[in-house]
């Protein structure tokens, strides 16, 4: 009962994370509200690593370790999360919960061109079903403009960059607490990501509300700190069964969108999003095999 609770709560806060972004760019530039978003996430994570665990191996990282976090941040925080706050601002927040889901995806055939793998059938397949099913959902939004191609361009692009940031995590062999490799990353990539930033962004329209201080608290506390934290746990337990709550992210991130900002749910978004939910399973049904077996 506990790691399914847990797991609802990662598929709950993870697939919240456009509808806060949404919110949070009606009161600050995108950018902005992810830097906010960073520095908060990586301060609070910091502290509770180095001030309330007593072990040795909540140490300070080494010069090799600076490197890896410093690239992983760039990739996974700069790149991908910068990015996507990005794109939000051009895209429906259901279909940004929607792309989330496709990291699995993405993640076989990266890993796959990487190591030199050459992906199975079912593997193209699934995520060719995957990204038909985004364009089936994404279809209808594209017609009202609450999504733009460009918004759609920038937000597949922060998939690959986040793919590409799970690829590289998988093959460094870290010494550091998961808590610390996530402080350090989301710090460093936040300030890696302040020169855009300050190009890029028009602080006269910030307005310090309610709104902005709500969704950077939710950003920053329930989906980087929190949220890490149990993905973390049930990525400890079993990775294969972990990915199976990625499963409900799209389903919890329309619900959010049609509750909270009255986004449409047509028979587009339910045909879309049960393509990408079976291309997921199809992509990852192997491992639960061998898993089983």
């Amino acid at each position: 009962m506990k790691n399914i609770f847990i797991g609802l709560l990662f598929a709950m806060l993870w697939a919240s994370a456009s509808v806060a972004t949404k919110f949070g760019i009606l009161s600050a530039p995108p950018l902005i509200l992810g830097n906010m978003r960073f520095f908060i996430a990586g301060f609070v994570l910091l502290v509770f690593g180095y001030v309330f665990n007593k072990d040795k191996s909540y140490r300070w990282p080494n010069t090799e370790e600076w490197k890896h976090l410093a690239i992983f941040g760039f990739l996974n925080t700069t790149v991908y999360l910068g990015m996507y706050v990005y794109a939000m601002k051009y895209t429906a927040a259901g279909i940004g919960s929607l792309a989330t889901s496709t990291n699995p995806l993405l993640i076989v055939l990266l890993s796959s061109w990487m190591i030199g793998r050459k992906p199975s059938k079912e593997e193209v397949l699934s995520i060719i079903i995957g990204m038909i099913g985004i364009g089936i959902a994404t279809y209808p939004l594209l017609q009202n403009a609450s999504t733009t191609l460009s918004g759609l361009t920038i937000l597949m692009l922060s998939m690959v960059s986040v793919s590409f940031a799970s690829v590289y995590y998988a093959r460094v062999k870290w010494q550091l607490p998961n808590i610390l490799i996530n402080g350090w990353q989301v710090t460093l990539g936040g300030l890696l990501l302040i020169p855009f930033t300050l190009s890029m962004s028009d602080f006269s329209t910030i307005t310090l509300d309610n709104r902005l201080v709500s969704s950077v608290l939710w950003l920053s506390l329930a989906v980087s700190v929190i949220g890490l934290i149990c993905w973390f746990y049930l990525l400890k337990i079993d990775t294969v069964k972990a990915s199976l709550w990625l499963f409900l992210c799209p389903l919890f991130g329309f619900f959010y969108a049609w509750w909270l900002l009255d986004e449409p749910i047509t028979l587009y978004t339910i045909a879309g999003t049960l393509l990408v939910v079976f291309g997921l399973y199809l992509g990852q049904r192997n491992n639960f095999k061998k898993k089983v077996q």
